[in-house]
């Protein structure tokens, strides 16, 4: 796996590249791909960081692994492409955007428009193969993954940190609570959210306001 990663995450990230962990990911993530179908495609693996480069980061949305059904994952957490069928946790999340916001639900799943305005849409590990949810889970993607995250806590100040379901929320610890805003919920997927505590929280208003309180561009959700 050649890895191109944007310069900025290059300079905060690229000891990771060198490091005996990350080697070996590379070489299970190149057989991986050679000898089976995997997703996102090879050259979207690192698109969250691409699209939005350190110094830009405002918010931070974890997600788990990309989808793994063809056509689906473009390396960003909880996004489709557009005409794709909206995925059911997006589904949820759009619903909660218009009650909390007013803003009518989205026909595209495409987040794009939010990364480029400053929103990590992170998964926790990077890569899948097809059909098989959580099945590169293993190979190391998360030491990667914890070490933007710390990253960006260390580095920086006054982010939102989303973390929805059990596993993101076992990322906090990375996370300086005293210079970053995290805001904890079930997962949205119909599983989690219909037993409740994922509607009516009002996340993306108190996201708002907090990036508002820090003289921060707000995010237009």
């Amino acid at each position: 796996m050649q890895v191109k990663i944007e310069p900025s995450w290059g300079v905060k990230l690229g000891g990771e590249f060198e490091k005996p962990y990350f080697q070996q990911l590379s070489e299970q993530v190149k057989l991986e791909y050679k000898h089976y179908a995997c997703y996102p495609p090879g050259k979207l693996i690192f698109n969250a960081f691409d699209l939005c480069p350190f110094d830009k980061v405002k918010v931070v949305i974890l997600g788990q692994d990309p989808y793994h059904e063809p056509g689906q994952a473009m390396g960003l957490s909880f996004s489709v492409p557009d005409g794709v069928r909206l995925p059911p946790s997006l589904v949820n999340i759009y619903k909660e955007i218009e009650s909390d916001l007013g803003i009518p639900v989205k026909t595209s799943g495409d987040l794009t428009r939010w990364e480029e305005q400053g929103v990590l849409l992170l998964n926790a590990t990077l890569t899948v193969r097809a059909h098989m949810a959580n099945s590169h889970q293993g190979l190391g993607w998360g030491a990667f993954t914890d070490a933007a995250i710390k990253a960006l806590s260390d580095g920086r100040e006054h982010l939102v940190f989303m973390l929805w379901g059990s596993f993101a929320r076992s990322k906090k610890a990375l996370i300086d609570t005293h210079k970053h805003f995290v805001l904890e919920s079930v997962h949205p997927s119909p599983l989690s959210a219909n037993r409740g505590g994922w509607f009516g929280q009002h996340q993306f208003s108190r996201c708002n306001q907090y990036l508002k309180e820090h003289a921060i561009e707000p995010i237009k959700w």
